[in-house]
């Protein structure tokens, strides 16, 4: 699953113009995301495969931003469609890292993989096939099976360019020998944010240089929305066409204020910085009680020893809980010329089968979920009961220029991290983007 989606204003750029080249229509960049074989490693500007004639096996590209164990996964997954799929080949191509730019300059090259990952569909929409009609009168799909808001992740006007395929929200970890040495009650569904500060009071221990919860040196707004939801806030308007009195307005403001005032406090330790430990490090470590995260860093945890916990995030007093989803998609080139095998392995790639050899993200899959038991899980019930909380929607869904704000607002946010304003970080952050959505 993509997890990160900061791009160099180099990259942006270079990515707007390739894509404005051969759409004409420029994208921008936008958001909550391991190395593998020969076959997998194909440069992106090498030659597509030809469509082969009729009767004869087809070869589909299929890119993705996996390394490692999860690469292996997906080149897996290729072969068992091609058991039950002789007439066509998957050519895995490990992008890594330089998904983007090279998702980017293959399209600009006509040079497209038949079938992508995908989660920017705001910048590449243009050039992906919607696939409502495949999705809505194809019976085998079930359509009623996937969770039904992770399709609101993949629509740009109304429109789907891509089929759900994993999908991750955020909960909070917690270390329970640290909270039983302290003597403190482990987190419980409905708790709010003056619990976590009073909880963090009590499992912080400087002498042991431990504290309640860990903070990240730099933060990505986007997985931050549902903390700011939560409050009442949003950094922009809900018809995507102004951020102010949204990402200035109080409800926001007091929501990032508290991560700065948990720091301040020193109840809380900034993690993840220059030469700094990860948060995930620190917490295996035992140094930190409470550590916000998707499911990324679970199967670690497990595998470390930590006897941990998970549960919803925390309330802010008398709101409703609000939760924001990380989703990855299987996507088909506008431009391939074998869209209806592309289809074919897009639909198997979130089958029963597939979701079940994959481990780095959650089934989509109701039925999925429920043979697996994963939402009767302590462990996983949680992200369960936190996907029925994100009916909102993201910002960079909203508007096509928030790549441009977002990089002022990614700024402000870790201005207050480090101690600055909140009200002040967050109002030059609006005068500093306004010019963006004129």
């Amino acid at each position: 699953m993509k997890r990160s989606v900061s791009i160099t204003s180099a990259s942006v750029l270079a990515l707007s113009l390739l894509l404005a080249g051969c759409s004409g229509q420029g994208g921008q960049a936008a958001k909550p995301a391991d190395n593998g074989s020969n076959a997998a490693n194909k440069p992106a500007d090498s030659p597509a495969p030809k469509a082969s004639p009729d009767g004869k096996p087809v070869t589909l590209r299929f890119a993705t931003w996996d390394t490692g164990d999860a690469l292996k996964i997906e080149q897996d997954i290729a072969k068992k469609f091609e058991e039950s799929h002789p007439n066509t080949k998957i050519q895995v191509e490990a992008y890594g890292d330089g998904f983007d730019q090279k998702l980017a300059a293959a399209i600009g090259a006509n040079d497209a993989p038949d079938v992508m990952y995908m989660w920017d569909f705001p910048t590449y929409h243009s050039n992906l096939e919607t696939l409502d009609d495949y999705i809505n009168s194809d019976p085998d799909l079930k359509k009623d099976d996937f969770y039904p808001g992770l399709f609101n992740y993949v629509k740009i006007d109304g429109k789907s360019y891509g089929l759900p395929a994993g999908f991750t929200t955020r909960v909070m970890y917690y270390n329970k020998k640290l909270f039983d040495a302290a003597g403190v009650a482990y987190p419980k569904e409905g708790w709010s944010w003056d619990d976590l500060r009073d909880m963090a009071k009590k499992l912080t221990d400087p002498s042991k240089k431990q504290y309640g919860i860990g903070i990240r040196a730099e933060n990505d707004p986007y997985d931050l929305q549902g903390m700011i939801w939560s409050n009442g806030g949003s950094f922009i308007s809900p018809d995507g066409k102004s951020i102010e009195g949204f990402m200035n307005g109080k409800g926001t403001v007091d929501a990032i204020q508290l991560l700065g005032s948990l720091i301040k406090e020193k109840v809380a330790v900034v993690v993840g910085g220059k030469n700094q430990q990860s948060g995930d490090d620190v917490f295996k470590a035992g140094k930190i009680a409470m550590w916000e995260s998707g499911i990324w860093p679970l199967d670690d945890f497990k595998k470390s020893g930590i006897d941990v916990g998970t549960v919803v995030m925390p309330i802010f007093s008398g709101k409703p809980l609000k939760g924001v989803v990380s989703e990855s998609a299987m996507s088909i080139s506008k431009n391939s010329k074998n869209k209806k095998e592309a289809w074919e392995f897009v639909k198997f790639y979130a089958s029963d089968a597939a979701i079940k050899m994959r481990t780095a993200d959650l089934p989509v899959r109701k039925s999925v979920a429920d043979q697996m038991k994963l939402n009767q899980d302590p462990l996983y019930q949680p992200f369960y009961k936190m996907l029925d909380t994100c009916d909102n929607t993201p910002a960079f869904l909203l508007n096509p220029k928030w790549n441009e704000v977002n990089r002022n607002l990614n700024s402000a946010i870790d201005a207050v991290i480090s101690g600055q304003n909140a009200a002040d970080t967050l109002s030059m952050a609006v005068k500093d983007s306004q010019k963006f959505l004129k």
